[in-house]
């Protein structure tokens, strides 16, 4: 079967079949499909009706989402895996990630088995805003530190920070390289940055919203993302100069401020780094949504 490559033009292809359903993983928007094409080839193709996506690299090939569409078709799920043996030595990497919780008794029934993987942080907006109460009170500190002791301008950032942006995330990574040297966060540190690359780039054509936060007219903060659903906002990147002292709780604060009629702010998973899950825990989400990969059931 022959695949399509992903391009920005599929895009309204892609929504069609996303707003299908209401998905509460951080995974299901094209945007967060799309910054991965410096990492993976991204290819997609029809079947049966329902629109499948794989990744592949040079390690192998696995589905980035379930195969998409109102009703799947019985036969679709093990075409996919067939198709994605077809590119993989050892069948045993041919997965489906990124499956919710509310889909797991399709792929029980179908004969397929599951494991967990590090889930979405989900956040009421009013507490992130608000910072309010004792679990808050360092949050309220750095916000304040920095908004008393920096004469910071606030803007929403936009296609023409592009340099100074992709200029920012290069300087962070190199400074977060050499403060950690774990294999793994080293590893998502350049995934991240690649992400961030293709994001930036294609900022408006992907349909991303973001706040800058300058100093002396320096770009010194920016963050992105996108509306998940009616009422939840997904934080898709945040990099900030961390020499100025409590500038990552100020911008925080401050996008989430500025996403009015929104009830949730979904930040995405920890990456299963100990580090990163710490801070995402400080916040005091409401809840970690819950996420699966599916593979064959073993014989």
């Amino acid at each position: 079967m022959n695949l399509n490559i992903l391009s920005l033009e599929d895009k309204p292809l892609f929504d069609s079949f996303l707003k299908n359903n209401r998905y509460s993983l951080s995974a299901y928007h094209f945007a967060s499909i799309f910054v991965w094409r410096g990492l993976y080839e991204i290819l997609w193709q029809e079947i049966k009706g329902s629109l499948c996506v794989f990744f592949k690299d040079n390690i192998g090939c696995f589905m980035y989402l379930p195969p998409l569409g109102n009703v799947m078709e019985p036969g679709v799920v093990e075409t996919c895996f067939k198709i994605m043996d077809s590119y993989n030595n050892n069948p045993g990497i041919s997965r489906v990630e990124n499956v919710e919780e509310k889909d797991l008794g399709y792929f029980e029934k179908s004969g397929y088995a599951s494991y967990e993987k590090p889930g979405d942080y989900l956040y009421l907006r009013e507490d992130l805003t608000g910072l309010s109460g004792n679990r808050y009170k360092s949050k309220r500190w750095a916000y304040n530190y920095f908004a008393r002791n920096y004469s910071a301008g606030i803007q929403p950032l936009s296609s023409k920070d592009r340099d100074a942006a992709l200029s920012l995330c290069g300087n962070w990574k190199q400074e977060r390289k050499e403060k950690f040297s774990h294999p793994l966060y080293q590893k998502t540190l350049e995934d991240n940055s690649s992400a961030q690359k293709e994001a930036v780039e294609n900022f408006e054509g992907l349909g991303l919203s973001g706040l800058s936060v300058k100093i002396d007219g320096k770009l010194c903060a920016y963050t992105f993302g996108f509306k998940l659903s009616p009422d939840t906002f997904c934080i898709l990147s945040e990099t900030c100069d961390l020499s100025y002292r409590g500038i990552s709780e100020f911008i925080f604060r401050e996008f989430c401020r500025g996403l009015k009629g929104l009830k949730y702010i979904n930040i995405m998973d920890d990456s299963g780094l100990e580090n990163l899950k710490k801070v995402k825990l400080s916040y005091c989400p409401q809840r970690v949504i819950p996420n699966y990969v599916i593979i064959r059931r073993p014989k």
